[in-house]
């Protein structure tokens, strides 16, 4: 830090703030909730601003990020752990236990959905961790170190995983974000070189202070032409992958016949070539779709249910009928009872995807589409028998309910008819008796169909030990699924068709559906669906509920939150139920029901999850990071630093300097820091007798002031040059004249100025050695 002006060091500090930031919006697209962000920000921002207080005090980098680790781990305790840690901030071996639990838990909850994942506090620790982690070896590189091009990597390391994990969510403008925050990164800490290859005393010097301008003035066209070079660079980076040629989706035939005609274009099949689509190299754009509902990220969009299941393969039984019934059309099993709301989805599709079937959120009530379509009842969606009459550009509005029944209506839920239970647990005579023998063991304990259904389906996700791989081969039957429950590892393919025959085996209806998962979201409010989306999960029916979505897939998708196991309660008070609401009507709205995302307790990590039942609005906000807090609290405490420290420390190096015993350098120390505060450089090659001069006629010093700084600069000038046996006797002290002379220095001059020199001193990070440059 010597010779480094603290500004510089502030400059650079809130650039690599900035950077990381802007850096870890990459990782926006992977969480659900987006205020993590803001919460990361806060804290890096004490955690940072820590650090250049520490750096005025001269301590080494090392000490210096140590001390801020620490910090951040007090702040992370504060945050996600203060009910275990003493004093609520201090950390404990209970807190650690805590991230200990809460790491494991996050690590489950990242294999067991898709993005955008819930905002669960395992998830929150390890986002909000990691980007303070990311702060501070950024900060140490381009603080502590002066090393910028370095910090790159840790930065490139924060984008590669939201790169990585998020499989193309993280989009060219989030690179663009990233690259721009480095490169403000590298402007900045090449602004604060420049400042240190010299100091100019004529022409722009003067004599005073030079500014950050006055550097770049100096250095002529180099900042600029840096500034340049790097917005090209940067602009190369961007549009370099949209100007180089790439595979035309066109080409690209996604049931697995390249160089077949494809005038049809790309269609999904549902059994078939699914794991070809999941493993197409490109995440080809097929729908884009805008909703009303407050939690899109929810919504899937079903193509076709496949209700027969002959032992080789699941099918659809295609029951069309020629036109579609009125408006609103009726939900097979759906009783007034459970809670709806309506809600208005307008989908478009690629002029590339050419389906013959119209992909929709589940159950829709009404689709208006151009041309003559057909009804498939049993998919609740639109169909058509003409080849020509496909999805391909075309843009529909479907209108659709979002039915959210509580746990209790579907343990409740009564027997459904003799001839659909019967059509709906086939099973065939060929499925081997494993899969049954294997339902029973896993839903053993559970009470009733739903309590089964939810025990499958943890199975898959969690306790099951199964994994997502899209390499392993594919199929449909009976043996395929003997072999999946067998090596525990598979795709969507084979959790949904297992799942759904586990299910039939227990006297539970069921089928498959395949369509697609919610995709990614953009900045202007559409979801961009792509081939990476498609997607079978398996529905199971509960009379007066209807089609139930359940998600064994680990990693591949969002369970609604009443599919989930139920959080265990500390005692026997009652939890209320969402008041029963009739279907709507087309012209009556129905009341809001839940949002399905998980809660953010987590009965696994917690053991309870509180003595009341959370709502939505309660759970943000207990989820929540404690906002006002840290703002009052952690920013007042570094406000306050930040104003007093120099303060206090430039009053404890004046009060040494002007002791007695430090005779007249010690005082001189004091009067060239003094000057170089109110902006008067010190200058190497001149003699005390000339800087005492050069202060007084920049000053422009009292006759007192001025008398008091001569008469020091000549007994420094016999200090230094005169023999020991003719320097005149000391005097008492010199605090008269440093006193007159900063007196002098403090008059006539901008307000600002006067509060620079007090607040945050030019001299501070030099400490001695620059005020006797030269001088010896």
């Amino acid at each position: 830090m010597t010779g480094t002006p603290a500004y510089g060091d502030i400059r650079t500090t809130a650039a690599a703030w900035l950077a990381t930031l802007l850096a870890a919006a990459s990782l926006l697209p992977l969480v659900d909730e987006g205020d993590w962000l803001l919460q990361a920000a806060l804290l890096l921002a004490v955690q940072s601003g820590s650090g250049v207080l520490l750096r005025l005090t001269r301590l080494s980098g090392g000490l210096v990020s140590l001390c801020q680790l620490l910090l951040g781990l007090v702040l992370i305790t504060a945050v996600t752990a203060s009910e275990y840690a003493v004093a609520g901030f201090l950390p404990s071996p209970s807190v650690f236990e805590r991230f200990g639990q809460l790491i494991s838990a996050g690590a489950d909850d990242i294999g067991r959905y898709s993005t955008p994942a819930p905002a669960t506090d395992g998830i929150r620790l390890m986002v909000i961790g990691g980007v303070l982690l990311i702060g501070l070896l950024v900060d140490l590189l381009s603080g502590a170190l002066r090393n910028a091009a370095a910090a790159g990597l840790p930065l490139l390391a924060l984008y590669s995983v939201a790169a990585g994990v998020g499989q193309g969510a993280a989009g060219w403008s989030y690179f663009g974000l990233a690259a721009a925050g480095y490169l403000l990164l590298l402007l900045s800490e090449g602004r604060q070189r420049v400042t240190q290859w010299g100091l100019f005393f004529g022409g722009l010097g003067g004599g005073r202070w030079m500014t950050a301008r006055d550097h770049a003035q100096a250095a002529g066209p180099r900042l600029r032409s840096g500034r340049r070079i790097g917005a090209l660079a940067l602009g190369i980076a961007l549009l370099a992958p949209v100007l180089l040629p790439t595979l035309d989706e066109g080409v690209l035939d996604l049931n697995g016949e390249a160089g077949a005609d494809n005038t049809s274009g790309i269609a999904v099949n549902p059994v078939v070539a699914l794991q070809d689509q999941l493993n197409q190299p490109q995440n080809i754009e097929l729908l884009s779709h805008r909703t009303d509902y407050a939690t899109p990220s929810q919504l899937y969009l079903r193509l076709v249910a496949l209700d027969q299941f002959n032992g080789t393969e699941w099918a659809s039984s295609e029951w069309h009928e020629d036109r579609p019934p009125e408006v609103p059309w009726p939900v097979p099993g759906l009783s007034p009872e459970v809670a709806t709301e309506r809600v208005v989805t307008d989908i478009e599709a690629s002029p590339a995807y050419a389906q013959r079937s119209l992909p929709v959120p589940y159950p829709a009530i009404s689709v208006r589409a151009e041309g003559d379509w057909s009804f498939d009842r049993g998919s609740q969606t639109l169909v058509s028998d003409d080849s020509s009459l496909t999805t391909s550009g075309l843009s529909y509005r479907v209108e659709h309910l979002v039915v959210t029944p509580t746990r209790e209506q579907l343990a409740q839920a009564p027997t459904p008819r003799d001839d659909f239970l019967e059509y709906y647990t086939r099973v065939p005579d060929t499925l081997p008796g494993e899969v049954a023998t294997t339902a029973e063991e896993v839903t053993a304990g559970a009470t009733n169909n739903y309590e089964r259904a939810v025990a499958l389906q943890e199975w898959f996700t969690s306790s099951g030990g199964f994994r997502y791989d899209t390499t392993v081969e594919s199929g449909s039957g009976s043996e395929a699924i003997v072999n999946f429950l067998n090596q525990k590892e598979g795709f969507c393919v084979h959790f949904a068709f297992t799942m759904a025959s586990m299910a039939r085996t227990l006297g539970i209806p069921s089928q498959v559906a395949v369509g697609f998962t919610p995709g990614r979201p953009t900045a202007g409010g559409h979801y961009k669906v792509g081939a990476h989306n498609a997607h079978a999960w398996p529905e199971l029916y509960f009379e007066g509920v209807g089609w139930v979505r359940f998600e064994p897939t680990p990693g591949q998708g969002n369970a609604p939150s009443y599919t989930l196991p139920e959080p265990e309660e500390p005692d026997d008070r009652p939890v209320p139920e969402p008041e029963p609401t009739e279907r709507p009507e087309p012209t009556e709205p129905s009341p809001s029901p839940s949002p399905t995302v998980p809660d953010r307790c987590d009965p696994a990590v917690d053991g309870n999850c509180g003595d009341e039942p959370v709502t939505p609005e309660q759970d943000r906000d207990e989820a929540g990071f404690p906002i006002w807090p840290v703002v009052g609290g952690g920013g007042g405490l570094l406000l306050a630093l930040a104003l007093a420290g120099p303060l206090l420390w430039r009053a404890k190096q004046r009060a040494r300097r002007l002791r007695p015993e430090a005779g007249p350098l010690g005082a001189w120390r004091e009067l060239t820091a003094s000057a170089w505060d109110y902006g008067i450089t010190p200058v190497a090659s001149e003699t005390p007798r000339q800087t005492a001069e050069r202060i007084i006629q920049v000053a422009k010093l009292p006759y007192e002031s001025a008398t008091g700084v001569r008469q020091l600069a000549a007994a420094v000038e016999a200090e230094l040059y005169a023999p020991p046996e003719a320097r005149a006797p000391a005097p008492s002290g010199y605090t008269p004249h440093i006193t007159a002379a900063r007196t002098g220095l403090a008059t006539d001059i901008p307000l600002l100025t006067r509060l620079r020199a007090l607040l945050l001193p030019r001299s501070l990070p030099t400490g001695d050695a620059g005020a006797l440059r030269g001088q010896r």
